[in-house]
């Protein structure tokens, strides 16, 4: 088994082997003597392993409630909050008690968000079943939900008592998910690891999965542990994501998703500053190929102007200001303070 720890003011381990999610009652009482868990889960996920996640806790003497929500972005906001907060109230949750997360990062997020917020914080463990979730979303303790203003403006910092990765879980994913989730690996080597991109170029990482989890996680719990409220380092972790989420409310959260428009992101702010004489000549071109080599898109037909605008309203803008994150070159990364009214002239090249 491989086992990554985080060190945060709430320590906790990632542990990382095939088979996981068939044992996870035994894992989470090794870190829990809560009597109750609510299971909280979408509809795709619940259907396949909903009932082995029960099983598997109840064995070990949990007294088990499973909540479903609609599978998709658009249930990411607070009428399913306020539904998961009922679901637990009518199951006698106590601050003891316990939440596990079984699924992507909108389930994730979301449960993490529930467990933060009900009782004023109770603690959850997280199983991510998706590639998104496994290599970023599922570590680091950031939770919350959508508003029609923007992506995760609510949320809260929480972190996980536990975070359990089985890769199997992946085998029942449609490729579409596999490649959704293959931005945000190939985000950690444009920041972090230029061997970790190298690797991603000249390899299928679906072939060696378990290693490329291993890596990000790494990578991110390193971050986080440098810096667990976002005030310096982590925000490097949003490369991609200002103008991805810009993209994803364009869309509504709905036709693009986050990988895509996050590799849309990438590509778009990548060629920026190559443009600007900022990042070493070529990044934006392997960017590019490597998103292509996963199925990503690397444009959008919506305009600078527009993607500037919705900019504006991203949680990490403020005073007239974002940060953007932009790259010296692939695997070194640093954050620039912009000023709003100059990202349409930056970004439009």
């Amino acid at each position: 088994m491989k086992i990554v720890k985080v060190d945060t003011n709430t320590p906790y381990d990632i542990l990382i082997e095939r088979g996981l999610v068939h044992n996870c009652g035994e894992l989470i009482r090794g870190v829990s003597n809560a009597g109750k868990i609510t299971v909280i889960t979408d509809s795709n996920v619940g259907a396949v392993y909903a009932d082995t996640v029960v099983n598997s806790l109840k064995a070990e003497g949990f007294d088990v409630s499973v909540f479903t929500f609609p599978a998709g972005e658009k249930s990411k906001n607070l009428g399913t909050i306020a539904d998961m907060y009922s679901h637990m109230a009518d199951f006698r949750m106590s601050r003891g008690d316990l939440v596990v997360a079984l699924g992507g990062g909108v389930t994730g997020d979301m449960a993490g968000f529930a467990a933060a917020s009900y009782m004023r914080g109770i603690n959850f463990v997280q199983i991510p079943t998706s590639l998104l979730a496994q290599v970023d979303s599922s570590v680091g303790g950031k939770t919350g939900v959508d508003i029609a203003q923007g992506k995760n403006l609510v949320g809260a910092f929480h972190q996980p008592l536990l975070v359990i990765i089985d890769p199997d879980t992946l085998n029942t994913l449609p490729e579409y998910y596999i490649n959704d989730g293959m931005a945000e690996v190939i985000k950690y080597g444009c920041i972090k690891d230029e061997k970790l991109f190298e690797t991603l170029e000249q390899e299928n990482a679906l072939d060696i999965i378990d290693d490329v989890i291993e890596q990000c996680v790494s990578i991110k719990r390193d971050v986080v542990n440098r810096d667990e409220k976002e005030s310096g380092e982590r925000m490097l972790l949003n490369f991609g994501h200002t103008l991805g989420h810009s993209l994803e409310k364009i869309y509504n959260f709905d036709g693009l998703s986050h990988g895509q428009a996050v590799a849309i992101g990438m590509v778009m702010i990548t060629r920026a500053s190559e443009a600007a004489g900022i990042t070493e000549k070529g990044a934006t071109e392997r960017i590019a190929a490597l998103c292509k080599k996963y199925n990503l898109p690397v444009s959008d037909k919506a305009g600078t102007k527009e993607i500037a605008e919705v900019c504006a309203s991203d949680k990490k803008a403020g005073g007239g200001s974002v940060n953007l994150v932009l790259l010296n070159k692939i695997g070194d990364s640093f954050t620039k303070k912009t000023p709003l009214c100059e990202v349409e002239n930056f970004i439009n090249v």
